[in-house]
């Protein structure tokens, strides 16, 4: 790989909060862009308290997805910071990230129709709530809400239990990924026609996307999705077993995995069950066939299986904790856990390499304000 990374040069300004318009940025900036975060005076991205566990006055969380950018800090209603963050904008910046409420730009200015007529090659990305149209279109809301709206909590848990939320701001970063892959397309178009562009990804869209194949089922079917704990609709053997002290995951996922997961539990004629032989079948009969196979994983330790199914070729793993996932050499080995650069706080790369190598622009956060000297365009032209 080269020393330069993709998006050396390319400036992105971030008027966001919390993670979605963050880890956006995040993205950008690991891929080499410079990212000018833009802070409410006084308290800063509302991110910045979400703790503990804090790292030099700020939240883990909030150095997790802003290390690496410069942060100047505003208010928005003073008209010559909003005048100065607007010059910055229309004579210095590729692309805005923005995810405050929908509209309220506008007022001081910096809407996509104003900054882009200052700046037609601008890419102006809006990231929102439940999207720019439909009834919902003004309510606020973060990961959990849209994981409830979108049908993705019904989705989690075992069946009979209360709603349960995914652990993990799926609908936040998801928002974040794609706003990155679109603003990576409009760069790419820009290329050729010299045009900036507004580009638009919404919590609501993205969780609608992750639970596509469910939603595609249902519309086939009309059958309702169920829950399956650790398990999955379409495809059994494919879930958690307890073995005789701990828990593995088995994923099984065709009748030539299924033959030789038999195989290793000794139980050779469940492959040969015409009840079990097909995965249709397998699915139709789930709860008699797990109830066989869990009965067996459960006289043997953990070890003792994994090491066998390893053997036979049948993808299986132990269900690790956080603590064990960041020790274990796989994770070592890809080099993604990085330190920052001045060595406060370790942070998940990004998973992509180029080359064989991975970006390893790891800044450390921001204090807030500390770059509002970015403001001043004569100081920033020096």
């Amino acid at each position: 790989m080269t020393n330069t990374l993709p998006l050396a040069g390319i400036r992105v300004v971030e008027i966001g909060h919390s993670l979605a318009a963050p880890y956006a940025g995040m993205i950008l900036g690991s891929l080499g862009a410079e990212v000018i975060k833009v802070e409410s005076e006084g308290n800063g991205d509302y991110a910045r308290d979400w703790g503990p566990p804090f790292i030099d006055g700020a939240a883990a969380l909030f150095h997790a997805v802003n290390h690496g950018k410069s942060s100047v800090a505003l208010s928005l209603s003073d008209p010559a910071h909003a005048a100065a963050l607007r010059d910055l904008i229309a004579t210095r910046a590729d692309v805005v990230l923005q995810n405050l409420k929908a509209g309220s730009l506008a007022k001081y200015g910096l809407g996509p129709a104003d900054l882009r007529a200052l700046n037609p090659g601008l890419i102006y990305c809006n990231l929102g709530a439940f999207g720019e149209v439909g009834p919902l279109r003004d309510k606020p809301g973060y990961d959990p809400l849209a994981q409830a709206l979108s049908g993705l909590m019904s989705l989690v848990g075992h069946p009979g239990e209360p709603a349960v939320r995914i652990p993990v701001s799926v609908n936040d970063m998801g928002t974040g990924l794609w706003a990155a892959i679109g603003v990576l397309a409009a760069l790419l178009r820009r290329q050729s026609t010299g045009e900036g562009e507004v580009v638009s990804v919404s919590l609501y869209e993205t969780a609608l996307t992750w639970a596509s194949m469910q939603i595609t089922d249902y519309l086939a079917n009309g059958v309702m999705p169920g829950r399956w704990g650790s398990g999955t609709a379409a495809i059994v053997p494919h879930q958690a077993f307890e073995c005789e002290d701990a828990p593995i995951m088995v994923a099984a996922g065709n009748d030539r995995l299924f033959a030789r997961l038999c195989a290793v539990l000794d139980a050779g004629h469940l492959a040969e069950d015409p009840t079990f032989r097909s995965n249709g079948a397998r699915v139709a009969n789930r709860e008699a066939l797990v109830e066989r196979l869990q009965a067996v994983f459960r006289t043997k330790p953990a070890a003792h299986w994994l090491a066998a199914l390893d053997e036979a070729g049948i993808p299986c793993g132990p269900i690790l904790t956080v603590d064990q996932v960041v020790r274990q050499e796989q994770t070592r080995a890809l080099d993604l856990i990085k330190t920052t650069d001045d060595g406060a706080v370790q942070v998940v790369g990004l998973p992509i390499s180029f080359g064989g190598e991975r970006p390893d622009r790891i800044g450390r956060a921001p204090r807030l304000g500390e770059h509002n000297h970015l403001l001043d365009a004569k100081e920033a032209a020096e």
